[in-house]
């Protein structure tokens, strides 16, 4: 296979091996290609207009996914209890926010290799119109029960975390994706603070329904742009159709054959787990992963209870304090963006010149080590009613302490599984997902039991005991990685 942009930027989301590529493309790729002197269906040369246009609606979708997933959390307790009739267990309060998260940890599995034989086009709009429908549920059910169903619904159908991405690498060559991928990861924190802000204060005013009849309404703007303005990015389908209107001008008696057999579909859906149970290393930092990430829903299902029953805010009130979530993720952002890459340069500078992805993290030991004190100090701070303020620097604490230790496994993975790297970051996103999902439930009855100041001191012994997985990785990552095959090339 020739060396070039269009044909590397090709490289299906899932399809990650070289000889499955090839066979993806086996028909299209020996009837026509791109012109390399230009094509105006090669979406690598597509005008920077219309390029940047589509990375608006990704964000804008983005947005609206983010906004609709955290819009109830800080407001879930009133919405049990007025579809109860009367004080709604907190079990149901927490489903109600964290049963999203088990919808996301099935959906990439399957929207991925889907992606690989419908297209993105055709998979992002019916994908957004299961959105929908699945919003429109939510807004009209008439029980706690319903209502969970629909959540989880929604959270199945969010293509933007697949899907976007890809997209992006479509359409850009590798230098310029940065800020593409950085617009399109930064508009959903927006999303995630000014939800909560809104559903305070729409929840006082218009009732909790008409914030999700919100969620409606961008939704469907965005179906409708995607209808009118989106086409194609996917090289591998476009080349099929091209191929295809060829085979009907010439009359040719060889069909087109699927580019992707069930049996094909069946081992992409399957690849996730294999990598993971293949490597110890990836089992390791994926737990830690995912109790870091939980993190994020633990806040958004116990907060808004501490906020009104302890502290005797309002709705409103309470959804101003999911500021401080924000103000976390910028500080660490800042201090990743200042810091990852030069750790990560002067480590292997260290090292005469040798990379390897453990240099990745030590921001991830440091964000693992200031965490628990942070959640130790969130639940003093409902135990004892501290002044607000401190609780909502905890708030800052954890957040900042979360990313730091978070994010950089993304770029770990990447380093350490090379070209099984998706597969490995679908894993992760459906371990972590899980997580979020039941971890909360779990912090929920451990409060109800301790108190405030017993669960969340136990939770943050937890992340003590877990902050040795990035440690121990950091120091013999290199050498536990080669036992696994699927890590065992970046040594």
């Amino acid at each position: 296979m020739p060396d070039s942009p269009d044909i590397e930027e090709a490289n299906p989301l899932l399809l990650e091996s070289e000889d499955e590529y090839r066979s993806s493309l086996e028909y299209s790729r020996d009837t026509v290609d791109f012109d390399r002197k230009g094509d105006p269906e090669n979406p690598l040369e597509w005008p920077g207009s219309y390029k940047w246009g589509v990375v608006a609606l990704l964000s804008f979708m983005g947005f609206t996914v983010t906004f609709t997933c955290i819009s109830l959390a800080p407001i879930a307790g009133h919405v049990v209890d007025d579809l109860n009739g009367s004080k709604g267990a907190k079990s149901a309060t927490v489903m109600l926010v964290t049963i999203w998260e088990l919808g996301e940890a099935v959906g990439p599995l399957f929207i991925a290799p889907l992606s690989e034989i419908f297209g993105r086009y055709r998979l992002y709009l019916t994908m957004n119109t299961m959105f929908i429908v699945a919003i429109l549920f939510a807004a009209l059910s008439p029980s706690t029960e319903l209502l969970i169903v629909s959540r989880a619904l929604t959270g199945i159908s969010v293509a933007s975390n697949v899907l976007s991405p890809a997209i992006i690498g479509d359409m850009f060559v590798p230098e310029q994706r940065g800020t593409a991928l950085t617009l399109i990861m930064f508009t959903p924190l927006i999303g995630g603070t000014l939800g909560p802000i809104i559903s305070g204060a729409v929840l006082q005013t218009l009732g909790w329904r008409a914030i999700i009849w919100i969620s409606v309404v961008m939704a469907s703007i965005c179906q409708i742009l995607f209808l009118t303005s989106f086409q194609e990015t996917y090289k591998v389908q476009i080349l099929r159709r091209r191929a295809a209107r060829l085979t009907l001008e010439i009359g040719s008696e060889k069909s087109m054959r699927p580019a992707v057999d069930l049996a094909s579909l069946g081992h992409s859906i399957m690849r996730p787990a294999v990598v993971l149970l293949n490597s110890s290393v990836l089992v390791a930092l994926l737990l830690f992963g995912s109790y870091m990430f939980s993190h994020f829903y633990i806040v958004a299902t116990t907060l808004p209870e501490i906020l009104e029953n302890i502290y005797g805010l309002s709705p409103t009130e309470t959804g101003l304090v999911f500021i401080a979530n924000a103000i976390g993720t910028i500080i660490s952002f800042i201090i990743s963006k200042v810091l990852l890459d030069k750790i990560y340069v002067k480590l292997r500078a260290r090292s005469n010149g040798d990379g390897l992805p453990e240099y990745r993290l030590p921001l991830s030991i440091i964000g693992a080590l200031t965490l628990p004190p942070a959640v130790i100090l969130y639940g003093w701070c409902a135990e004892y009613r501290l002044p607000l303020c401190v609780l909502v620097f905890s708030m800052v604490w954890l957040r900042a302490s979360v990313m730091l230790a978070f994010s950089p496994l993304t770029a770990y993975i990447v380093d350490a599984c090379g070209i099984y790297s998706a597969s490995a970051m679908a894993g992760l996103i459906s371990m972590r997902c899980l997580a979020g999902a039941f971890l909360p439930l779990s912090v929920s009855h451990l409060t109800e039991r301790l108190g405030y100041r017993g669960g969340f001191s136990m939770l943050g012994g937890l992340g003590l005991v877990l902050a040795l997985i990035p440690t121990l990785v950091f120091h013999y990552g290199a050498q536990w990685r080669q036992r696994s095959r699927y890590t065992a090339s970046n040594s």
